[in-house]
């Protein structure tokens, strides 16, 4: 995946991209005024990131503990090592269970795994619930945020969209027809299903049980209305007891999109009357990061999208020019970690401003993990053959300090004098979408000498 080829597609529509900026940027502003409500938000982001920290460092006994008392629950936990074994485990139980037809509720593991086309490919029918998912499956595309779906999309494309596949009036884009259309159309889907697939939020070990938090309630129809409840959970979800829970819901949708809190924030303890619910763990290369002391705060990640509504790259280049699962900051992070060579392109999407940083409610150093990133890319050799030669390049005239001066000198004397048909050619490719700054007269250091001198002088 080229993010700056596929940015460059995203780009080319100025008008959208300035408002796909600006609507993450509300939501970012709505982020800012919920954590001021509140006057221990620094210590809870402190303290959020010490309860994760810490599970992760006693991970393995953590995971037995919640295996444990989810089994006296009557749970059935599964353990799945990566993706493939992940839908496996799922097809086996709702194959056994006969299942036709499955409401799926937002999960970003499954959409990691696939889960969607690997059960499609198998003759059953799965319909995504949360009606930002719902809106993109329709359109058959990927989720282009982690909290915000189809933040891509526009009113009138939603129109559109519900016109062909719901039969609704395509002229009417007004959002609370869109909902009730919608509303109508998966109520519908929630009766004629066999079973429920959720992701899970926060699992707690101490109880066994998991944590859902939406703000439609699809979750709770999915795993209510069927007798078959299957949670699907990357192992990096565990929290130790309880009492950690009210840590992270306050800080979750706080900064997810500066509600105080989700409207449904839903416990499973158990199967309901007569049914059955299923756990399957999931790894999926996620021990590598526990290995990777650079990279294992990564895993401290809520999946909050804070990130994403900061940044000046995502803001103006769309979710789907990462070609990853999940995009932004984490997402250049967690997809360069797994594949370097498919993703050698994220870590350099960033400015490295650290203002994901900044918002991270757990504390993660996203901006000095994705400078790692960029660093261990080139050590193994996946650097862009024109981009490494040219910091080669670079590096080499940086370590000789006179050419380095002679250089700058040159460049602020002849640049100014030369044509734009020589300086903007097909072959300078930082030049095509950039002007070139005005040269000083002066470089900082001739500046700064001369400053120096005039100060003796007036001793």
């Amino acid at each position: 995946m080229n993010h700056p080829l596929k940015a460059k597609e995203f780009v080319a529509n100025d008008e959208r991209m300035h408002w796909h900026d600006k609507a993450l940027w509300f939501v970012r502003e709505k982020r800012d005024l919920a954590s001021k409500s509140i006057p221990e938000w620094e210590q809870l982001r402190e303290y959020a990131s010490a309860i994760k920290t810490h599970t992760m460092s006693r991970l393995d006994y953590y995971l037995e503990e919640f295996e444990k008392n989810a089994i006296k629950k009557g749970i059935k936990v599964h353990w799945a090592k990566d993706a493939q074994e992940h839908n496996e485990i799922v097809h086996s139980i709702l194959k056994e269970k006969g299942v036709k037809k499955v409401v799926k509720s937002k999960s970003m593991l499954t959409e990691e795994c696939h889960l969607n086309p690997y059960l499609e490919q198998r003759d059953i029918e799965v319909i995504d619930t949360d009606l930002g998912e719902r809106i993109i499956q329709l359109r058959n595309e990927p989720p282009s945020h982690i909290v915000l779906p189809a933040i891509h999309l526009k009113k009138e494309d939603v129109a559109n969209t519900f016109h062909e596949h719901l039969g609704t009036d395509a002229s009417n884009s007004d959002p609370e027809y869109l909902t009730h259309s919608a509303r109508e159309h998966l109520r519908k889907e929630f009766l004629e299903a066999d079973a429920g697939i959720t992701g899970v939020n926060f699992a707690i070990s101490e109880t066994g049980g998991v944590t859902v938090c939406t703000n439609e309630g699809n979750a709770d129809m999915g795993s209510s209305l069927p007798k078959l409840h299957i949670a699907c959970m990357g192992m990096e979800k565990l929290i130790p007891r309880l009492e950690d829970l009210a840590v992270f819901t306050r800080l979750l949708a706080r900064s997810a999109t500066g509600q105080p809190i989700t409207t449904y924030t839903s416990h499973f303890h158990g199967p309901i009357d007569g049914g059955e619910m299923h756990i399957v763990i999931v790894d999926n290369k996620r021990t590598k990061f526990l290995e990777d002391e650079k990279y294992q705060q990564a895993l401290n990640c809520i999946r909050c999208g804070a990130c994403m509504n900061t940044c000046p790259v995502y803001r103006r280049s769309g979710g789907h020019s990462y070609g990853y699962v999940i995009p932004g900051p984490i997402g250049s992070i967690l997809g360069s970690f797994r594949d370097k060579k498919e993703n050698n392109t994220l870590p350099f999407a960033c400015t490295l401003c650290g203002s994901c940083t900044n918002v991270c409610p757990v504390h993660i150093d996203l901006d000095k993990q994705l400078y790692h990133q960029r660093q261990d890319i080139t050590k193994e050799g996946y650097l862009p053959k024109k981009k490494a030669l040219a910091m080669k390049a670079t590096a080499w005239l940086m370590e000789h300090p006179t050419l380095m001066d002679f250089a700058g000198k040159a460049a602020r004397k002849v640049v100014p004098l030369l044509p734009d048909s020589l300086l903007y050619t097909k072959s300078n490719v930082w030049g095509e979408k950039r002007a070139m700054p005005k040269m000083p007269k002066n470089s900082f250091k001739e500046l700064y000498k001369k400053r120096l001198e005039e100060q003796e002088g007036n001793k």
